[in-house]
């Protein structure tokens, strides 16, 4: 399957998937019916479509607010600029993306915005300093792979619907744990019981969800890098040192670790190996070191010398 047939394939999923977040609120919908009543449905719900909406139209700065990415000049990251200049023109895009840099020592690299022309490329400082100028033109080409693919729109939104689940969710339970659905829902017990259940399990949801539109978009996104730049072997030593590297993100949150090249959560616990991943936006690191192994015909261990 070429890397076109994959993109389309994935879109397609990636609707169906969609629908799941449509099937997620439905069920809060049916929770806060049961448990409040009417009237805090129709509250609740217009505080969430409100939130949605100004989230959708400011979502590119609302992430940046959230990850702390800042607006850079060329002259002040040339590297980098040029980095992004030349990705933007070996993927075909109209124009290259705006720059930003996240003052953070953890090394990272993301993508937002909601479309082609109104995205932005972002990396920590951290990755700014430790890779060499092979590896940042490999790790840019993977975001700008999630521009041209149009990820950045599904994936800005995704983080959108999460943060509008867990907003809804907790709005419902603290108004549960304050007595509002004794005072309001006034219905069988069963079903209020049931209700709250779901407003607990509906973030759960959401995360699980976002986990399925992200994981297979980043191995996408390094077939793209590699497409753009001809030099898999580059990408697989930057994610060989992102492996290698433990330092934490300080503003990583689920809403937007699905952005990241590497998923900033749980870098330094065992948990990740310990539920096998279960937990995680991205694909082990492992795993797409060995498809780009597989795709450009090279051994990793022999470039680092292990």
């Amino acid at each position: 399957m070429t890397l076109e047939e994959q993109v389309r394939s994935n879109r397609i999923r990636s609707a169906m998937l969609l629908l799941s977040f449509g099937l997620v609120f439905v069920g809060i919908g049916a929770a806060v019916q049961a448990v409040y009543g009417g009237a805090w449905l129709i509250i609740i719900a217009t505080i969430a479509f409100v939130y949605a909406l100004i989230s959708w139209f400011a979502n590119g700065k609302m992430i940046a607010s959230w990850t702390g990415a800042r607006p850079v000049a060329k002259d002040e990251y040339p590297e980098l600029v040029r980095a992004v200049e030349n990705a933007s023109i070996g993927a075909g895009l109209e124009q290259a993306p705006q720059v930003r840099v996240v003052d953070d020592p953890s090394p990272n690299a993301f993508a937002a915005g909601g479309s082609p022309k109104s995205a932005y490329i972002a990396a920590t400082s951290g990755l700014l300093g430790m890779m060499d100028k092979r590896e940042l033109e490999a790790v840019v080409a993977h975001e700008i792979g999630h521009v041209r693919n149009r990820d950045v729109r599904l994936m800005s939104l995704t983080a959108v619907l999460v943060g509008v689940v867990a907003l809804v969710s907790d709005i419902a339970l603290r108004l549960a744990f304050f007595g509002g659905g004794r005072r309001r829902g006034g219905g069988n017990p069963i079903l209020m019981i049931l209700g709250i259940v779901m407003l607990i399990l509906a973030p759960i949801a959401a995360f699980g969800i976002q986990m399925s539109l992200s994981r297979r978009r980043e191995y996408l996104a390094d077939e793209s890098s590699a497409e753009i730049t001809g030099d898999p072997e580059g990408l697989a030593l930057a994610l060989w040192k992102l492996k290698e590297d433990k330092t934490e993100l300080r503003h990583a949150n689920r809403a937007t670790a699905h952005l990241y090249i590497e998923t900033p959560l749980n870098n330094t616990s065992g948990a990740r190996s310990a539920l096998s991943g279960l937990f995680d936006t991205h694909p082990s690191l492992d795993a797409r070191i060995e498809s780009l192994e597989k795709m450009g015909g090279f051994q990793l261990s022999a470039l680092v010398g292990q």
